[in-house]
């Protein structure tokens, strides 16, 4: 990991590389201007560094000419930069400037004096943070490449018109003909039914009922922005949720915040058994993607149970192994 300190002060850089460096993080780069970060980084001007040669931004907002917080706006107007984790070092205690400093895009701070596990906690967090951001992007480009290449079919019968994502048959496309994971990589299926549905659509009538589809898809596409996990409707009003990567650790407990994401929202359902609002049900089906690895069989062990749980009272999570 190449980590680049940008502070006025040399004993301030000298302290901050000593705590990463003994902590293993063996590239760092430090610059004692805002000038100087920007030649560093080609800000501003054609070509430049590879935004991969650099992971973090420590960036100290005090600052002669150039601030941090100017610094930290003109990095991220450069889109070579807009992913990289900045962390914002400061001794004020002054909330207005660090308010302004997440306006201009900085992803954390820290205070001085340095502490150092403080500052390798941070550290460490805003690198898992670019590395799910690195994930979710290579998800989207292996799903538009696989939808790039399907055929000649109307872009819109790609999309369910009712909650805004891909129609269900295309994540059954992508399980069966999407880019292969190496083996033994983890995957799951997670598959999400709105409790009582049917009832409450012989009550309230289908325009209720579509509300509540809506509702829960924009639900989903809220938490999809943030994480690497591809997400479509069935008409019928399933959903299915593919996690590359994901093994039954990290996708039960998300699959648990889907869970309490749904109920919620408030959404009024007399018909619910289990509450007096709208719920979900929700089973993960996990395992080792291989080469022999029936893709299929995972999501539809996911829709069998998750549609006979639902029928019984919903809104619980269910576990299953490949």
């Amino acid at each position: 990991m190449r980590i680049l300190i940008v502070d006025d002060s040399e004993d301030s850089r000298d302290i901050t590389e000593a705590a990463l460096l003994s902590a293993g993080y063996k590239e760092v780069v430090s610059a004692g201007s805002a000038w100087e970060a920007f030649k560093y980084l080609n800000v501003g001007e054609a070509g430049g560094n590879d935004p991969a040669a650099i992971d973090i931004i420590l960036l100290d907002i005090l600052m002669p000419e150039v601030d941090g917080i100017e610094a930290c706006a003109r990095i991220r107007n450069d889109a070579r930069y807009g992913d990289i984790p900045i962390i914002m070092v400061t001794s004020l205690a002054d909330m207005d400037s660090l308010a302004n400093a997440f306006v201009a895009g900085a992803n954390d701070y820290i205070t001085k004096p340095i502490n150092r596990i403080e500052l390798l906690a941070r550290v460490r967090a805003a690198l898992k943070l670019k590395s799910e951001l690195a994930r979710r992007q290579e998800r989207e480009r292996e799903l538009l490449n696989f939808v790039a290449n399907w055929g000649d079919r109307r872009a819109g019968l790609w999309i369910d018109e009712v909650t805004g994502l891909f129609v269900g048959e295309v994540a059954e496309a992508y399980l069966t003909n999407g880019p292969r994971q190496s083996d033994g990589e983890p995957i799951s299926v997670i598959t999400l039914s709105i409790d009582r549905l049917d009832a409450y659509r012989a009550a309230r009538g289908d325009a209720a009922a579509n509300a509540v589809l809506a509702n829960v898809g924009l639900t989903l596409r809220n938490v999809m922005a943030r994480v690497g996990v591809i997400a479509a409707a069935y008409r019928n009003g399933l959903f299915v949720l593919i996690a590359p990567g994901y093994d039954a650790n990290i996708a039960t407990p998300f699959a648990e915040t889907l869970r309490l994401a749904v109920a919620g929202l408030g959404l009024a359902n007399v018909e619910a058994i289990a509450a007096d609002h709208v719920t979900a049900t929700l089973a993960v089906v996990s395992g080792a993607a291989t080469r022999d690895t029936n893709r299929i069989k995972l999501l539809t062990r996911a829709i069998g149970a998750v549609q006979g749980a639902s029928a019984r009272a919903g809104d619980e999570v269910i576990a299953m192994s490949a």
